[in-house]
């Protein structure tokens, strides 16, 4: 019985260890790197905070270049980054909307650039903070609620998309280089951070979940194809990859596009790496057709 005691009693503190390392790794894969804020926009812009779920992100808000003193009401696109950015990141997006008449609002996620931090962040912490930045932006009066836009990339598209569950305020979303499941998502950021993918793959979903405390309903709005079929025919959408994507593969995109969802468009560029669409000719020239035509600048 000693013997039997003894061994049950290794097993148990084995079985323990192995629970500590495992959610210890999932945590390190749960921590996004801080990155410096590299560099300010070139054109005029307002330093802004905003709350988020009690706490603050903050970010900048670049008036139109057409904007006037009388007040009238612009339209304006978010500009949402990844995990592992910030919002000097994506200012690569930036100068081509403004040239076209739009105002725009980069932010911090949280646990991101300046931002505060959480413990657990996720991609629904990325879609709330998304809608917070839209609720900053219905209650500037220089902005038109009816014209507000989003352009996500990778996270900061999951998060743009799965905002749409609830989210009845956007008029058009482009997403560029987007995870659509959440395996893909796992997968990435362990081969980034070189742990494998076995059993990890298999563990570090439920205990994100655990850590982040979502709940298994919630955990159902990571479904993206559903969210966009909820908004299919009232908010159109435009998703864009490269088929040199070498940390989101391209696939997540043929994935989404076999479902034929109404409303969204897709367009494969060939830009190298995952930071990059926007260098590809093709990017510009459907992305801004795309804004144009769903939220009417006056340029």
């Amino acid at each position: 019985m000693t013997v039997l005691l003894t061994v049950l009693a290794v097993l148990l503190l084995a079985a323990l260890l192995l629970l500590a390392a495992f959610w210890g790794l999932s945590a390190k894969a749960q921590t996004p790197k801080r990155r410096p804020i590299e560099r300010v926009p070139d054109m005029p812009y307002e330093d802004i905070t905003f709350p988020s779920h009690g706490s603050t992100l903050k970010g900048w808000f670049v008036p139109s270049r057409t904007s006037t003193p009388d007040g009238a009401k612009q339209p304006v696109i978010i500009i949402a980054h990844g995990w592992n950015s910030n919002r000097s990141r994506v200012l690569r997006y930036a100068r081509p909307l403004y040239d076209a008449g739009y105002a725009l609002l980069l932010y911090d996620a949280r646990s991101h650039g300046e931002s505060d931090g959480i413990p657990a962040p996720s991609g629904m912490a990325f879609r709330d903070d998304l809608v917070s930045a839209v609720d900053y932006l219905t209650r500037r009066p220089d902005i038109d609620p009816e014209r507000i836009g989003a352009l996500g990339h990778s996270l900061g598209g999951f998060g743009t998309v799965a905002a749409l569950w609830d989210e009845h305020r956007l008029r058009a979303v482009v997403t560029d280089s987007m995870p659509v499941r959440i395996e893909t998502m796992i997968y990435s950021e362990l081969s980034r951070l070189r742990l494998p993918k076995f059993p990890l793959a298999y563990i570090i979903p439920k205990i994100w979940l655990r850590r982040s405390r979502i709940d298994r309903n919630k955990a159902a709005e990571f479904d993206l194809i559903g969210a966009i079929k909820r908004r299919q025919g009232s908010v159109p959408v435009l998703h864009v990859h490269s088929r040199n994507d070498d940390y989101i593969p391209s696939a997540e995109l043929d994935y989404l596009a076999s479902h034929r969802l109404a409303g969204a468009e897709h367009l494969y560029v060939q830009a190298p790496g995952h930071s990059s669409s926007e260098t590809d000719p093709q990017f510009w020239n459907r992305v801004l057709r795309f804004f144009n035509e769903h939220l009417c600048p006056v340029t």
